[in-house]
């Protein structure tokens, strides 16, 4: 059993993240903010140690970590990846500042392991499966500050994971998966994009065994820099091939509205991991085809549904 800290553990992919290092009998200590939301943790809530401390201070941050001496810790706190969080002080305070301020505090309290989620939104537009040793060119300000977040672990001899379109359980309802099999039980399809609009679509479970081998592995000697890997599935599943997914999946007979929802700066027909170095050093690779976790999206929902009584939360 490990003693292991976690930041942004409240949000979608940290909620799952820490329902899994329970499970494996790890000791989980949850550095939350303020005014934070238990929504997704509330039937395990009281088996983790929760730590309410605001990441942008510094000395207080760097208190707390010497005095847990955790042995692992995964950096999940962001800001900026969803359309609605626009907020440019918002998302440097958080993705920048509170990972150099949660460096510094690793680093001087000797924790031999951290694990950083990054993004794929780092390499911006490009028209090809991207290796980790490319050069970054994001084409957003989250992208930036993440891509810069990414390089400050990495210098550090730290680890990150750049991770691509993580769906599944306790995922925002707001966002496409949840959107289409909320709207798909119901018979119906929301607005939607242009159909060519691309994403690798890697499921949670997938993305959080890849963390807990990240996090397993060997550090790099000392001095050097520490590694990288893209997090996806190696698979490109166009906005057309999952919307008539859910539809066969879920049996809707509605059409396609296409266009009918506004396009994002981000929007490409192009965007695929290069997966090869975490099955070459972890040993990982996707085990989910988007089908399956489609599904099993849908279960959930349904679950979630006939314990509140009144839908998907």
């Amino acid at each position: 059993m490990a003693r292991v800290a976690v930041t942004g553990g409240t949000g979608f992919v940290g909620a799952n993240l820490v329902r899994r290092l329970l499970g494996d009998g790890h000791e989980v200590h949850l550095l939350v903010r303020p005014g934070h939301q238990r929504w997704r943790l509330d039937d395990v809530a009281g088996d983790l140690r929760w730590r309410a401390i605001d990441l942008a201070h510094r000395d207080e941050l760097a208190t707390l970590v010497r005095v847990l001496e955790p042995e692992q810790v995964f950096h999940l706190a962001a800001h900026g990846a969803y359309s609605w969080q626009t907020d440019h002080g918002e998302i440097f305070a958080t993705n920048v500042v509170a990972t150099d301020h949660l460096l510094a505090a690793c680093r001087a309290a000797g924790v031999p392991t951290l694990v950083h989620a990054g993004s794929s939104s780092e390499y911006g537009a490009v028209d090809h499966a991207p290796s980790e040793g490319e050069a970054v060119r994001p084409n957003s300000y989250y992208a930036l500050t993440k891509a810069w977040a990414t390089l400050a672990v990495q210098h550090a001899g730290y680890t990150a994971v750049r991770l691509y379109s993580v769906y599944g359980p306790w995922e925002d309802p707001r966002r496409l998966v949840p959107t289409l099999v909320e709207h798909g039980l119901e018979g119906r399809l929301p607005p939607l994009a242009d159909p060519s609009t691309a994403r690798d679509f890697v499921h949670v479970d997938d993305v959080v065994e890849a963390l807990v081998r990240a996090a397993a592995a060997p550090p790099p000697p000392g001095g050097e820099p520490g590694p990288i890997y893209n997090i996806g599935t190696g698979t490109q599943t166009t906005l057309r091939e999952a919307v008539e997914e859910a539809r066969r999946l879920l049996g809707v007979e509605a059409e396609p509205r296409w266009a009918t929802l506004a396009p994002r700066g981000w929007d490409t027909d192009v965007w695929v991991a290069d997966p090869s170095l975490a099955r070459e050093r972890l040993g990982w690779r996707a085990t989910i085809a988007f089908g399956e976790g489609l599904a099993a999206v849908a279960a959930w929902q349904r679950e979630q549904m006939a314990r509140s009584e009144g839908g998907p939360r």
